[in-house]
């Protein structure tokens, strides 16, 4: 089986999602758009919401339905904190999970970066009809392994096969 990519630059939408971070402190997001950048996708939009589903969903499902967007990306709220809502608001939107996302990110994590801490990560992937979907973890750590190792080697074969 070829692994046959999207050729063009994808248009990414960041979302993060914390009671407590600006554009300025949000080392997460900021991360993330550097990935986006430094690999010549586009970045087409960007958010901060606080941890609450209505304003989660109520950011990703405009972003969805835009079709220059390809990609959401979220970081935080993949916790298990009462507050940690984003992997709901996320789930409710997938047409299809991508499971191996999550798994990977949580071995890789495990063996990487924070040890047996990954077990309290909720990190998710999916589908919602022509945009792939990320939701990882807001630390620079996390959003460094997910984007390096996963995100970006995955997201243009990923977009290619749901758009086929």
């Amino acid at each position: 089986m070829s692994h046959e990519t999207v050729q063009r630059p994808l248009g990414i939408a960041i979302l993060t999602v914390s009671d407590t971070r600006t554009i300025e402190t949000d080392k997460g997001g900021n991360t993330v758009e550097h990935f986006v950048l430094a690999a010549n996708h586009s970045v087409k939009d960007r958010a901060i919401v606080i941890d609450d589903y209505n304003s989660i969903r109520n950011t990703l499902i405009p972003w969805c339905n835009d079709e220059s967007i390809d990609v959401i990306i979220t970081t935080g709220g993949t916790g298990i904190a009462a507050r940690d809502v984003t992997i709901e608001a996320v789930k409710s939107l997938f047409e299809k999970q991508i499971p191996g996302f999550g798994e990977i990110f949580r071995y890789l994590s495990y063996t990487e970066d924070i040890g047996t801490k990954a077990i309290a990560s909720r990190a998710e992937a999916g589908v919602n009809t022509n945009t792939l979907i990320f939701s990882i973890p807001g630390s620079v750590g996390a959003v460094t392994l997910a984007m390096s190792q996963l995100i970006i080697p995955e997201m243009p074969h990923l977009v290619r096969e749901i758009t086929k």
